[in-house]
């Protein structure tokens, strides 16, 4: 098996890749707090070229382990079907239309208003789908185990809204959150679809296409962004080539951390036992991470009283206990 390209073979190590991609997926947002006078439009040029730099690179370094193998990164890219490949591209454009929608959404309403919706939605729609596409696990402890995430974002929502007890939820705010909730819930079936059937693409072809989906698709879409914000001035091109090598630096940096831990989730999801349900699912823990930075890094809820506290600590034992019976669901039949 050394010549071949890597996945995991055992079960202990395809959860420690989901959990690495919870980490990366509720770990990158910090790059953007860095300087949070660089908007978020700009940001998301760098971030989006990080996805593709990391694509390439796992792609030629993990997938590509014996170049003269079949299932190699170059040969499973010239034998895949055009099936495949247009669903894995056409997955990186949905994905990338949800999370410009989600970072849109937090400038216009907040984190309180748009990752409970977004991420809520997003859970259940991708499981969903995703558990139809290919019914891996038990779906009692699965779908369980969602259930008790989707509480747990509440909390963090109630959480949240502890803070700012003043704050509104505009029109405008949820229906970004709703419509980031359905691209981002449609965006993995997409790839689940594509690492399935005859000629199908293997996990780090398939990042590959749906990085290069997000690229193309990032031009229209957030220039269109630029030119017509949902908050704050109209930019432009000019705005971004101006911005400093460090802001730009830190913004690749939080697309490469996206991105291993999307390569650690659909590696993940290519083990027979795990599936894309479970491998998604898991991975959408990430709230749970992105909390924890927000609480004890950026101390966002410094001074809060006992309430948000509760609620706190309610949130975490729900994450765990919803992430714990999501983990379990691929042992117990």
């Amino acid at each position: 098996m050394g010549s071949r390209l890597y996945v995991p073979h055992t079960y202990s190590a395809a959860l420690a890749l989901m959990l690495v991609s919870m980490l990366c997926w509720g770990s990158w947002a910090n790059t953007q707090k860095i300087d949070e006078r660089w908007r978020f439009e700009l940001f998301y040029w760098d971030y989006i070229w990080g996805l593709l730099v990391c694509a390439l690179l796992f792609g030629l370094i993990f997938g590509n382990k014996n170049p003269a193998s079949a299932d190699s990164f170059f040969h499973n890219l010239g034998s895949a079907s055009p099936r495949s490949i247009l669903e894995a591209f056409f997955g990186g454009v949905v994905f990338n239309l949800g999370n410009l929608l989600l970072v849109a959404a937090i400038s216009v309403a907040g984190m309180a208003v748009a990752f409970p919706i977004g991420a809520g939605l997003a859970l259940v729609m991708g499981a969903v789908i995703n558990y139809t596409i290919s019914p891996k696990g038990n779906p009692v402890l699965l779908f369980c185990g969602i259930a008790l995430i989707c509480i747990a974002i509440i909390l963090d929502a109630l959480a949240y809204r502890g803070l700012s007890r003043g704050a509104k939820a505009s029109t405008k705010g949820v229906a970004l959150s709703l419509a980031c909730g359905v691209a981002v819930g449609l965006f993995y079936p997409f790839v689940a679809k594509a690492i399935t059937g005859p000629n199908h693409l293997g996990p780090y072809t398939v990042y590959f296409v749906f990085a290069l989906g997000a690229v193309v698709s990032n031009f229209p879409m957030n220039y269109g962004l630029m030119r017509r914000p949902v908050n704050g001035n109209p930019l432009r091109m000019k705005d971004y080539f101006n911005g400093k090598m460090s802001l730009h630096a830190w913004g690749i940096l939080g697309g490469s951390i996206w991105g291993v831990g999307t390569i650690a989730n659909f590696v993940a999801s290519y083990v027979p036992m795990i599936g894309p349900a479970t491998s998604f699912s898991l991975g959408e823990g990430n709230t749970m991470i992105s909390a924890i930075w927000g609480i004890f890094v950026w101390k966002e809820f410094h001074g809060a009283g006992n309430r948000v506290k509760g609620l706190l600590a309610t949130m975490f034992l729900f994450f765990v206990l919803g992430l714990t019976s999501i983990a379990l669901a691929p042992l117990i039949h």
